[in-house]
């Protein structure tokens, strides 16, 4: 198995064994200048996987602080760290006064359906409601069922269905000034 070993200008690869990890010890917190590099490696696996969509130019992986931290502590970005490891990462952009949209959740191969992203996932929705987000939105293609029942978890709605290059895209929300009925 491999990880990237997280936290450092040049990501670096190590070789891990792990196939069960300890949620407990995964730290979230927000990303710092040291987690650039490791995040934008998160971000290009994505694009090798296929799982960001083709007209997503990655604008704000190339500049991360103006994107999630230069607007007075409404957006952020935090990352997932498992022993010195990044395994996940999650952003949130503020979008209206009362509204915002959860962007870049991803996990590293080795460490999905372990219950990292719905860790992640916690601390985006704990941000948004301590920020009075009223609406807060995501899009997901199509083929990420596990990434959408998740969301649905979490009390997200389908808002419609989009189509980009072929590829069909998918637009959820959630309203936090009601709690979900799961």
């Amino acid at each position: 198995m491999i990880a990237f070993v997280g936290s450092r200008s040049t990501p670096r690869l190590h070789m891990t064994d792990k196939t069960e990890i300890d949620l407990a010890e995964i730290s979230m917190r927000l990303v710092a200048d040291d987690d650039h590099a490791s995040v934008r490696e998160l971000f290009r696996a994505g694009l090798i996987e296929g799982l960001v969509p083709e007209n997503d130019t990655g604008a704000d992986m190339e500049n991360i602080t103006e994107a999630y931290f230069s607007d007075e502590g409404y957006s952020a970005l935090w990352v997932a760290d498992y022993e010195q490891t990044i395994i996940g990462m999650v952003g949130v952009q503020k979008t209206s006064e009362h509204g915002a949209e959860v962007r870049r959740l991803r996990v590293h191969s080795d460490y999905r359906r372990k219950g990292v992203g719905a860790k992640l996932m916690e601390q985006a929705l704990t941000f948004c409601r301590h920020h009075g987000y009223l609406k807060v939105t995501l899009d997901v293609r199509i083929e990420r069922g596990p990434a959408i029942a998740l969301f649905e978890k979490f009390g997200f709605q389908l808002n419609r269905t989009r189509e980009i290059n072929g590829r069909r895209m998918l637009d959820f929300y959630v309203d936090l000034y009601r709690e979900p009925s799961a």
